[in-house]
Formats: structure tokens, sequence, C-alpha cells
């Protein structure tokens, strides 16, 4: 099986892990300590919140301010409408952003949400059936 690792620099471990619960993650304990935790997505989908003592030790770069920079964006696919809309309030009430308006292309769509770093997330719905190639 093929899985990704997503690590992400994070102020406060805890607030961070307590937020990407509430998104619907699970804690894998085994991978997780005082300074990561790594939060399941699915079986082929991790993130990684590490302190930037952790984040600096594996990376030699600077460390951007995701609340003013954006290098990258996450996406991951959900069931339905319905479920965007619930990850989405879930993450606003555990002081997530949206800092766009769902965007509805008929056969897809798709909320944003930075986590309390800023890290940017987007959760997408799309219905192929629907899809017309022009």
């Amino acid at each position: 099986m093929k899985q990704i690792f997503i690590n992400l620099p994070v102020e406060n471990i805890e607030n961070s892990m307590n937020f990407y619960l509430q998104l619907g993650f699970t804690n894998k304990p085994l991978f997780s300590d005082d300074h990561q935790k790594c939060m399941i997505w699915s079986e082929e989908i991790s993130v990684m919140p590490m302190s930037h003592e952790k984040f600096a030790g594996y990376s030699k770069k600077a460390i951007p301010d995701t609340k003013t920079v954006m290098g990258a964006y996450y996406t991951l696919h959900v069931e339905s409408v319905d479920r965007i809309n619930e990850i989405i309030d879930l993450g606003l009430k555990a002081g997530g952003k949206e800092p766009i308006e769902m965007i509805d292309e008929g056969f897809m769509q798709l909320r944003r949400i930075e986590d309390l770093d800023g890290h940017t997330w987007d959760f997408i719905f799309m219905d192929l059936s629907k899809f017309q190639k022009e």
C-alpha cells in the first residue's frame, strides 16, 4: 500500500491535534509524541502536525508564515456536499477560518478551511456523472 504523510509545522501541537480531530481525523498514538501528532484521514493519508523545532530538524529551510503566505493547499475528497458542510462547520467551531465561499462547478463542490496555523485544506465532492467535457 502506498501512503502519504503530510508534515506541517504548527505552533501548538495539542490545539492542532484537537482541530484535526474535529474535522474527522483520528490520532495514531504509535507515531505521536509531545513534538508531533499523527492524524489519520484514511489508510493512505496521514497529517503530521509538528512543533516548529521538530519540523526545522528535518528541513533546513525557513518555515513560512502560512497565515500570510500559501505555498500549497491540500484537497480531500468526501462522499457528499452534506459531509463537506459538516466538516467545515466543525472546523470553524474549532477555530478554523473559511477564506473563500463555496465553489460550485456543477459536477464539483468545494469548501476551503484554514487550520489554526493557516495551513489550507479543500474538501470536495465530485459527481462525475455531471461532468461535461468541452
